[in-house]
Order: C-alpha cells, then sequence, then structure tokens
C-alpha cells in the first residue's frame, strides 16, 4: 500500500527526501522503491537503459566509477552545459556523482567538477568513487560536499556553470534554490538544468504519495513557475524546453511509481499529460558579452542582439 504524504513543514520534507535517496544509496541492485528505473532509483542494467535514452553515450556509461549511476537522471544536463576545459562546474544534488565524474572529464585538470548531495550516504557513495576515478583519468578535480542545496557550501560568484540532474523538483523551497545558484554563479555564469515540471496540475490523490515526492513528481511545479523562479533571482536569458520522452519512457518501462499515478488519473490520462522533463538554461547578467564572434569584459557596453 502507498504511504500518503502531508507536508507539514519544509523540514518534514527534507526528511522524506533525505530518507529515501539514504536507502537509494545503500541499496540500488533492485530500486529502492521498487524494480523500475524512475527516479526512486533502478536496477543497474535499467539505469544504463535509460541514461542511453537520455543521450549519454556508450563511453560515458563505461567510464563511470561502479555504482555512479544509479537511475536517477531525467536528462542530460552535462550535455547541455557544453563544458569546456578549465571551467568549475556545480553540480546541485550529485547523488553518486553520476554527472560530476563525466563534467570532471569535460572540464580536465584545469577545471574542477564539485558536487552538493544533502544525503550522507551519497556522499559517502561518491567519495568512496572518487580513488576510481583518478585510477581511470589520470584526474584530480572532483570534489564532494554536504549541504542543502538552499543553502549552497559554496562562495559567492565562484561557479562558472551550475549542473543539476532531476534534483530542484525535491526541494520544498524552489526560489531559494534559484537565489543560491545565482549567488555563487560568477558574473556570466551559466546555469544548464535538466528537471521535472507540470503541464498542469496533478490529481491531490497524486501529490499526497510520499512514493510520488521522492520519484521527482509530487514536487515539481508549472513550467512557468520554474521560469518565473529563475527570473525573480535575477537570471537572465532563461529558456525552458520541455521534453515529453522521460515520461513515455517511463510509462513504456512499465516503472511501478508511473504504474500508481496512471491509477490515479482521471480515464484515459496518461502521466505525460500532467509531466514533462525540461531542460532549463539560463546565465547570471554581466561577465563576457559576445557580439558576433568578439567579446569583451564590460557588461556595460551596449550588444547588438
Amino acid at each position: 500500500m502507498s504511504t500518503i504524504l502531508t507536508r507539514d513543514s519544509d523540514h518534514a520534507v527534507r526528511d522524506l527526501v533525505r530518507s529515501g535517496y539514504g536507502k537509494i544509496a545503500t541499496d540500488t541492485s533492485s530500486g529502492a522503491c521498487g524494480e523500475g528505473v524512475s527516479c526512486c532509483g533502478s536496477a543497474p542494467q535499467d539505469a544504463d537503459k535509460l541514461a542511453a535514452k537520455l543521450g549519454y553515450s556508450v563511453a560515458e556509461l563505461q567510464s563511470l566509477p561502479e555504482g555512479a549511476n544509479m537511475g536517477l537522471s531525467c536528462g542530460n544536463p552535462a550535455a547541455l552545459a557544453a563544458l569546456k576545459p578549465g571551467e568549475t562546474v556545480l553540480d546541485l544534488g550529485a547523488g553518486g556523482g553520476f554527472d560530476v565524474f563525466i563534467a570532471g572529464r569535460k572540464v580536465g585538470a584545469t577545471g574542477r567538477a564539485i558536487g552538493v548531495d544533502m544525503t550522507p550516504q551519497m556522499l559517502v557513495k561518491a567519495r568512496k568513487n572518487i580513488a576510481q576515478y583518478r585510477a581511470s583519468t589520470g584526474l584530480d578535480n572532483v570534489e564532494f560536499r554536504l549541504g542543502e542545496i538552499e543553502h549552497l557550501p559554496v562562495a559567492d560568484n565562484s561557479v562558472d556553470v551550475i549542473i543539476s540532474n532531476c534534483v530542484i523538483n525535491l526541494s520544498p523551497d524552489k526560489p531559494q534554490v534559484w537565489r543560491e545558484m545565482a549567488r555563487v554563479l560568477k558574473p556570466g555564469g551559466r546555469v544548464a538544468v535538466s528537471d521535472m515540471a507540470l503541464l498542469k496540475p496533478l490529481p491531490t490523490e497524486v501529490l499526497k504519495l510520499v512514493e510520488a515526492l521522492v520519484g521527482c513528481v509530487a514536487g515539481a511545479v508549472l513550467v512557468t513557475d520554474t521560469e518565473r523562479h529563475a527570473q525573480a533571482a535575477g537570471l537572465e536569458n532563461v529558456a525552458v524546453r520541455v521534453k515529453p520522452e522521460y515520461v513515455v519512457a517511463m510509462e513504456h518501462f512499465e516503472d511501478p511509481l508511473y504504474q500508481r499515478i496512471i491509477a490515479m488519473l482521471p480515464s484515459g490520462a496518461k502521466p505525460d499529460d500532467y509531466i514533462a522533463s525540461v531542460e532549463i538554461t539560463a546565465r547570471k547578467p554581466g561577465g563576457k558579452e559576445c557580439c558576433g564572434t568578439e567579446c569583451c569584459e564590460d557588461p556595460n557596453i551596449e550588444h547588438s542582439k
């Protein structure tokens, strides 16, 4: 039987999420929420199938330390970010280090990839895999920090790129997450996030499921709210691209969570009528401004659009 969720406070929501992902970190052989490939965690072979559908290459998946891919993705933010050598990239909700280890290879020896996660069990898993990453790449450029994405353990104006993969929806205070992202980005820094968002409100019964919260569904907000939160934080060039393919894949995989959701929807309705994966890009004002092929450092110079 499904557990019913009542949100008494932000702390209660965080505790539920931390507990759920702690279980995923310590038991990913069959998925902490049952067999399947949803954000609840998945069997390793299904996790690779899902990642391949999201655009991760075979080479990227084969290069990962053992157990780093737990099937928690709903997009490919490292690819979306077009990371460059020498950049400092921050991953919000890094989990076992999946996207951090991929990003570390892309930014190279002169760059840095930092993962932040609030779940101690996830950090243990990620940090344990650093040795294997170093051995296979020869790079010493990744680290993992304990912290909440609403209160990032990162200095102001210190990172070039922020990525995140199916995590912001889990936060009970999404506007604060976007404010923190704007704080830690360098002027001109950019955001490349994959997340879940609502196309229209979900039925109340779905929103009450603990499984749906931990499974990256019940905590999602409308696409328009996502865009508004980013803009209110002071970011510009905000773009939200809806990608329904992820939810359709979950339905085809017959993921247990999505099967429960289908049972609670009106007759004939499907999860992809309500929710979708989204790609969110934005930038922090300032820094290098480019016009044509030339860039300058002065953000006060007017540039052609």
